[in-house]
């Protein structure tokens, strides 16, 4: 009973995840089309790269904490390894996801500063 429990909220966990990823991705794309109808200039792009970039850190949050949630009980050395793995890789595209955005954060200060 416990353990069905757990799979539960792991599913939810995951599919949160998912969805904030799913979400942030349709909002980009939309915002995309739009703003590439209206200008041809790439820096009008920056600042939704920016956007997706915050939706794909959080919805990573959220696989991570699925990942957790699912090792949280009685793991195995196996488990454990691979949440280890899979807590790296994540925490790595966190890493780097939240370096590119404070650059283009800055670039965009810088544009707006000179305009």
């Amino acid at each position: 009973m416990l353990r069905q429990g757990d799979q539960v909220l792991v599913a939810v966990v995951e599919v949160a995840g998912a969805l904030v990823i799913f979400v942030g991705a349709v909002w980009a794309a939309v915002r995309f089309v739009v703003e590439g109808l209206r200008h041809r200039s790439a820096a009008r792009f920056t600042p939704i790269r920016l956007s997706l970039g915050r939706f794909l850190t959080l919805g990573l949050e959220f696989q991570l904490a699925a990942d957790v949630l699912r090792t949280a009980v009685s793991p195995s050395f196996t488990q454990i390894g691979q949440l280890a793995a899979i807590a790296t890789i994540r925490t790595a595209l966190n890493y780097f996801l939240g370096r590119e955005i404070r650059q283009e954060q800055r670039q965009v200060a810088e544009g707006e500063r000179r305009a």
